[in-house]
């Protein structure tokens, strides 16, 4: 028995010797690995801007992250660069707004307290149930068109004969509808409702639809909707809050949450690799994958987080070229690859998705300090990708009568490859405007920012007779939330920085003369400030930052000093609520009409606190007598 019980000491004690490898564990140098510079603003709070010391071959350290209160951002958020951008000009203007009395200020809190309230004015009561009520048919033919002609077109989510026939039938069916399918038409209805017209004027029906949709997924039963169409609704709402600007939770909180979801489906898995089913089913899954790795890295773009996602987590290959109508047909055929199709456009963008991947992942994942050579390398790759992709829609484009890429669908892959080219460059902008190390990245930034400004808000200049934001992507990028107003106001503030770096370095007596391509951005980009507030937009931060951008512009133009500049720029915040504040006003007296009364249910939210506070008091009031008198 000893013996037993000596070999199982011994036994253990190799086991434990054996097991005691080294565990590798995160670095804990008592050397900081960053510095960090800390800003503080009226208007936008507290930043604390992370510096990673520079690698070898980077002349200095560049801004690798930005923490602002609870949230940490990476180089691929715009407040990256733009807070190291524009920190002058804070330093100029916090002395007058730190004057609560000034017109500067006053005038902007008056914007921001009138914006919270008709946010607040605009949502519906909470919960919201699901009711069969649509609009119109005339109006949701329209808006069913507008979806699958901008939306569908890119992020292939939907099989468009089936959701078709599902839609007419709510319209001749006496029986009570689907639920599920009617809150897919309602979602699908709020993505084409932003587009509807130049006014976003069925914003109160896509936020009520939206709403409405959101309380329908949040309901128990989850295994039970580990399905497509549960996919497809998920997708659906996340395009529907961002576009219609009802984000409950970050849209990469929900796209990471959207991931797992379609990973514990197995679609990372290609349905090659499964038990057999059908083409139909095939297809539907692998279009499924694609748009939900698409979501996952946009999100992840623009809100300067990590993707969480590699090459190595998935197999799943791209969709066929199939267009809808062929799955529906028994063992189809796929189409030439020259062939355009409505799941080209997923296809040719997929091609490209290592290298934007790649471009994500050096931007936001916590490495060390990457080298200026490697951000080269990926440029190359990146272009390369680009240039395929271009000759690939251009040769469907030369087509003849066959179908072919829209002027939307061009459009905006347009912009999405120079997004990705200009945020890969955009964190050496700043550090370029004071050197010579990166002048190749300042010049793919402004360049880039040219084109995406003028793909998301042409001059009205070259647009002819034709309505300025008559077509699909000028009029999504002006009514709608998220990327693509963000993409258009960060383009435009680019611009601005260059030229105020230009002519701060001009010396020469005669100051030389300005790019008129440049310049014509500054002025486009305020007035389309004030066509998205009029749309419906609240916040006036795009208007207030492109106006004091301008009138340093306009200072240095003149040559004034640096008081007579600071007076322009103070000046220019006092224009931005005298300007936005009517217009405010106006969006708040149509809901007031619309739900019954806004300052009616401010005057009534704040009277109800009031009473709480009284109540409160009195209890205490009452306790301390109590106590006092021994009872």
């Amino acid at each position: 028995m000893l013996a037993k019980v000596s070999r199982i000491q011994q036994l253990e004690n190799q086991l434990s010797q054996a097991n005691a490898r080294p565990i590798i564990q995160p670095s804990h140098d008592s050397a900081p690995e960053s510095d960090v510079e800390t800003m503080s603003s009226r208007l936008s709070g507290t930043f604390h801007i992370h510096r990673k010391r520079g690698a070898s071959g980077q002349p200095e350290p560049i801004p690798h992250n930005v923490s602002l209160k609870t949230r940490l951002f990476g180089q691929s958020h715009w407040t990256v660069s733009g807070i190291y951008l524009i920190r002058d000009i804070f330093n100029i203007l916090e002395p007058c707004l730190r004057d609560e009395s000034s017109k500067a200020w006053t005038g902007i809190k008056k914007c921001k307290d009138l914006a919270r309230c008709i946010k607040a004015a605009r949502a519906p009561a909470w919960p919201s149930p699901l009711t069969s009520t649509l609009p119109p048919k005339e109006v949701a033919d329209a808006l069913v068109d507008n979806y699958l002609r901008t939306t569908e077109a890119i992020y292939r989510i939907l099989h468009v004969p089936t959701f078709r026939r599902e839609y007419e039938a709510l319209w001749i069916s006496n029986e009570k509808p689907d639920v599920a399918v009617l809150m897919q038409v309602k979602l699908v209805l709020a993505i084409g409702a932003v587009t509807y017209d130049d006014q976003f004027s069925l914003r109160a029906s896509a936020i009520q639809w939206v709403y409405e949709a959101q309380l329908w997924i949040s309901r128990p039963k989850y295994k039970s909707r580990l399905n497509i169409q549960s996919l497809q609704a998920n997708l659906l709402l996340l395009f529907a809050q961002e576009q219609v600007g009802v984000s409950r939770d970050l849209p990469w909180v929900s796209a990471g949450a959207l991931l797992r979801k379609a990973i514990y489906m197995g679609l990372h898995r290609d349905p090659s690799r499964l038990p057999r089913v059908t083409t139909f089913v095939i297809e539907m899954r692998r279009r499924l994958w694609n748009t939900v790795l698409e979501v996952n890295l946009q999100s992840s773009l623009t809100s300067g987080s990590p993707s969480l996602l590699s090459l190595d987590d998935f197999d799943t290959a791209p969709p066929g070229n199939f267009d809808d109508e062929q799955l529906e047909a028994q063992d189809p055929v796929p189409k030439p690859e020259g062939d355009f199709t409505k799941v080209s456009i997923a296809v040719a963008l997929r091609r490209t998705f290592p290298h934007r991947l790649a471009v994500v992942k050096f931007l936001n994942d916590l490495t060390s300090p990457r080298t200026y050579e490697e951000t080269l390398g990926l440029d190359a790759e990146l272009r390369a990708a680009y240039r395929v992709l271009a000759q690939t829609l251009r040769a469907c484009t030369n087509a003849g009568a066959r179908p072919s890429p829209s002027q939307f669908e061009i459009q905006v892959v347009d912009l999405l490859m120079h997004r990705y080219l200009s945020a890969l460059h955009i964190p050496y902008f700043g550090p370029a405007l004071h050197g010579t190390a990166y002048v190749f990245s300042q010049k793919t930034v402004v360049e880039s920012s040219l084109k995406l400004w003028r793909a998301a808000c042409p001059s009205p200049s070259l647009v002819g007779g034709t309505p300025l934001y008559s077509n699909d992507l000028p009029r999504l990028v002006a009514c709608s939330s998220g990327f693509y107003p963000s993409v258009a106001i960060h383009a435009a503030f680019l611009i601005g920085m260059e030229l105020c770096t230009q002519l701060r370095e001009e010396d020469g007596l005669c100051p030389a003369p300005l790019r008129p391509d440049l310049l014509s951005v500054l002025e486009d980009a305020r007035a389309w400030c004030l066509r998205v507030i009029k749309a419906g937009e609240t916040n006036v931060k795009g208007y207030l930052l492109m106006s004091i951008v301008s009138a340093q512009v306009e200072g240095l133009m003149r040559g004034l000093g640096e008081k007579e500049v600071a007076r322009l720029m103070v000046k220019a915040v006092e224009n931005v609520g005298e300007k936005c504040l009517p217009m405010l006003e106006e969006m708040a007296a149509s809901i007031q009409e619309q739900r019954g009364g806004i300052v009616d249910e401010i005057q009534q939210s704040m009277a109800v606190e009031m009473m709480k506070d009284w109540n409160i008091l009195v209890s205490k009031i009452t306790i301390v007598r109590e106590y006092s008198s021994g009872r």
